[in-house]
């Protein structure tokens, strides 16, 4: 029986690992590399790794966890989740092959699932001149002319956000998003335009994004910008009542323990849910902490409240 079983493999999981092994914890790291930021070529703002490549920041954290013989990593698809005797029976697939293990803890570091505006040429800009984090992007298209592409009811503050990095912004509701007087007056004192008709299309070619392609046949010149999606969260494999809030994230205490004793999330799969790199990698460490003081001093408590 392994002391830990971590199921996710980004930033949070990653540093979670990291320092349980470092805390001589025996370590089940499962991941199904399928990154929420697979399409993101530069990631920022994580010290001594700015513009690193996200995938490039995996490799180099999964490398550094598997030095360790406290580690065993493993790709696979983890689908289930359920208590067992004194601990948690993990079990996954891939390629046919099948992991089937137990460990007293498990950290969830899944992560969440994106769901973008249907725009058919979205995803050929995604991650180069469309992006999703304001904070990790915007400095690199400060003071171009972008859109924002956004059909949820934080349209308004979402906008702001983006318009510190530029005077020159349209934001698209799709005829989706909701506004009142007051967040048009908002946006309006803070020179942002608003569209609301709907959008057919993202226009551009292989040098680029070059404007945004309305439903009437308007094109309205964009070098590129900023969608918000709707993300979800996938658990259905954890055989736990776990505590969710009203957008499904994981409902966890300030070091990332769930109302499941034994259990513990960390990362984009608690609240408020999407977080910068170097965020995510911080409460890894901070749950990693608690779930090695709860081993040293209530074990026997832990398997008393799963069992």
């Amino acid at each position: 029986m392994y002391d830990v079983a971590v199921i996710g493999a980004g930033p949070a999981g990653l540093s979670a690992a990291l320092n349980l092994v470092r805390a001589k914890r025996s370590v089940l790291l499962l991941d199904a590399n399928r990154p929420r930021n697979a399409a993101t070529l530069r990631s920022h703002g994580f010290l001594t790794r700015d513009g690193v490549s996200p995938l490039e920041l995996r490799k180099l954290g999964r490398a550094e966890v598997e030095q360790y013989a406290e580690a065993t990593v493993v790709q696979t698809i983890v689908d289930r989740v359920a208590p067992d005797g004194g601990g948690w029976r993990v079990h996954g697939t891939w390629r046919g092959a099948e992991v089937d293990e137990t460990a007293r803890t498990v950290v969830i570091a899944t992560g969440l699932r994106e769901e973008f505006p249907a725009l058919p040429s979205l995803r050929a800009f995604y991650g180069t001149a469309m992006h999703s984090c304001v904070e990790c992007d915007a400095y690199e298209r400060s003071g171009e002319p972008l859109a924002f592409v956004c059909e949820t009811a934080d349209v308004v503050d979402r906008a702001l956000l983006i318009a510190a990095w530029t005077d020159d912004l349209v934001v698209y509701t799709n005829g989706i998003a909701p506004l009142d007087a007051d967040g048009r007056r908002r946006l309006a004192d803070a020179g942002v335009r608003i569209d609301e008709r709907p959008v057919a299309d993202l226009e551009g070619d292989r040098s680029g994004m070059t404007g945004v392609r309305l439903a009437d046949g308007h094109v309205e010149p964009r070098t590129g910008g900023f969608v918000r999606p709707t993300w979800h969260v996938d658990l259905d494999w954890v055989d736990a009542a776990l505590d969710r809030d009203a957008e499904g994230l994981v409902v966890v205490d300030r070091v990332g323990r769930t109302t499941v004793p034994g259990l513990y999330a960390v990362g984009d799969v608690t609240p408020p849910g999407p977080e910068q790199l170097i965020v995510a990698a911080g409460h890894g460490a901070t749950t990693a902490a608690a779930v090695h003081r709860d081993l040293v001093g209530g074990l026997a408590d832990l398997r008393d409240a799963v069992q």
